[in-house]
């Protein structure tokens, strides 16, 4: 299987994209769209490039619930599938299981490749140049969140970058991290100026898009991504060594998306679920008093108390519930439920406000023209107006470890469960060494006798690997 080659797979991506729900997308015929090609119609132009969006949300709920496992946010004790408390927990990660060691790749690629199935033949397509510019705008963001899945992923690896080739042609090369990030920073650069081009969206991306769905809304998000590539790009372990001048270029960005003081914090966009007819439910909505997506122990315990009672963390409060009962399996237990989507038609965010001051304070801190002073504001915007805490004691003579401690507690309580951030955060600051071993000599009792282990990467699917054998 080349998993490159665009021109071999187009068919079933579009149509396989689009088979896992409309979302409401207003679609005549989701299950069936029409081929893009050549002189392509304003309906077929809908489908193709809403068929991106649902193919991207098809990894998203794994990665949510996977990254939480590797980053010991939560667990999932399930006794019909032991694998998210052996393969996940204590390895070998499995290449050729997409839905544990060998995910975050099949799916982000198709993504990328439906984008080129677009891109290769818009200019041709039925409607105006500004809305071919806003369709190329919409394309390239997405395809920047695929590739950035993948990274994020896989980061020890790295990854395939030049995956718009024919069927004749070789696969793509795989390169540096630094290489791949900036990959997804060009496109995100592609789609600023094509959004500024544009002056309508020729079609409605859906409901989690409300409020983002004009080319100028629209590249308040794309600006968001950028910011946070950056920060990514600037601390790969090293903050501010690898790319010193990636922290200002993050509030360069920070500056152009959608961060306000004035707006709820929940304010972002996110990817929609539904119940409706050819429609995908949230698979990560439960029964709190049943649940087996359950919340690592420690979260409770490391939660702060609220300023003006006795209560933890309302961001705790908000993501984390008792469970009916604690349950346990293979030496792991657990009393309490995530509730963080309550029900299968619970959105789940692709970048909200809030993590966009948590982005500003870390930018802040590190940059050279930065502010650490509007570092600490930030932090205890979210802390105080999130948490319902006191503000932190950090200063602006804290040493970089302390202001980094602060960081990870505030970025873990405001984004947990809603991707692989934690895991991704402690990569990011060489911090891995330092997420909970709870299994140091397996357990014994249920015949598991190797330890935990923290894996810093996803291996290379094994249909990448036998590609190119």
């Amino acid at each position: 299987m080349r998993t490159h080659n665009t021109k071999a797979i187009v068919a079933l991506t579009l149509a396989g994209a689009l088979t896992v729900g409309a979302c409401d997308f207003n679609l005549a015929n989701p299950n069936s769209p029409p081929p893009i090609g050549p002189n392509a119609t304003a309906g077929q132009v809908t489908s193709a490039a809403v068929g991106v969006l649902v193919a991207l949300r098809v990894d998203v709920p794994r990665i949510v619930l996977n990254g939480t496992i590797l980053g010991r946010e939560g667990y999932r004790l399930d006794t019909a599938d032991p694998r998210f408390t052996s393969e996940l927990l204590e390895g070998p990660l499995d290449p050729s299981n997409d839905a544990f060691g060998g995910g975050q790749w099949a799916a982000e690629l198709r993504t990328i490749q439906s984008g080129y199935a677009i891109l290769n033949v818009i200019g041709s397509a039925q409607i105006t140049d500004p809305e071919k510019d806003a369709v190329r705008g919409f394309v390239h963001t997405i395809q920047a969140l695929a590739f950035l899945m993948v990274l994020n992923s896989h980061t020890e690896d790295s990854i395939p970058i030049d995956v718009n080739r024919g069927v004749g042609q070789s696969l793509a090369p795989f390169v540096s991290n630094d290489s791949a990030y900036r990959h997804v920073l060009s496109l995100l650069d592609s789609a600023r100026t094509e959004l500024q081009a544009a002056t309508d969206i020729p079609f409605d991306p859906g409901p989690g898009f409300g409020g983002f769905n004009t080319p100028a809304t629209f590249l308040r998000f794309n600006r968001a991504l950028a910011a946070r590539v950056w920060a990514y790009r600037a601390s790969p372990s090293k903050p501010g060594a690898a790319c010193a001048a990636c922290w200002d270029s993050a509030l360069t960005n920070l500056s152009a998306s959608f961060i306000s003081t004035g707006a709820s914090l929940d304010l972002g966009v996110y990817h929609d679920f539904g119940t409706g007819n050819q429609d995908t439910p949230n698979p990560l909505a439960q029964d709190p008093a049943s649940a087996i997506n359950l919340v690592h122990p420690f979260l409770q315990d490391s939660a702060e108390t609220q300023a003006s009672s006795a209560l933890p963390d309302r961001r705790y409060l908000a993501k984390v519930t008792p469970r009916g009962a604690p349950f346990s399996l293979n030496c792991l237990t657990s009393g309490l439920s995530w509730i963080r989507y309550p029900t299968p038609i619970s959105s789940i965010p692709i970048i909200r406000n809030e993590e966009l001051f948590l982005l500003r304070a870390e930018a802040n801190w590190f940059a050279a023209t930065g502010s650490k002073l509007q570092a600490i504001n930030d932090l205890n915007f979210v802390r105080q107006t999130s948490g319902n805490l006191l503000p932190a004691t950090v200063t602006i003579a804290s040493s970089d470890s302390v202001f980094v401690n602060a960081l990870l507690h505030e970025r873990l309580y405001s984004l947990m469960y809603e991707g692989a951030h934690r895991w991704i955060d402690m990569r990011r600051y060489g911090r891995l060494n330092q997420v909970i071993i709870d299994r140091p000599s397996g357990c014994p009792a249920n015949q598991i006798t190797k330890p935990d282990v923290v894996f810093p990467t996803l291996p290379i699917n094994s249909f990448e690997v036998q590609a190119r054998q």
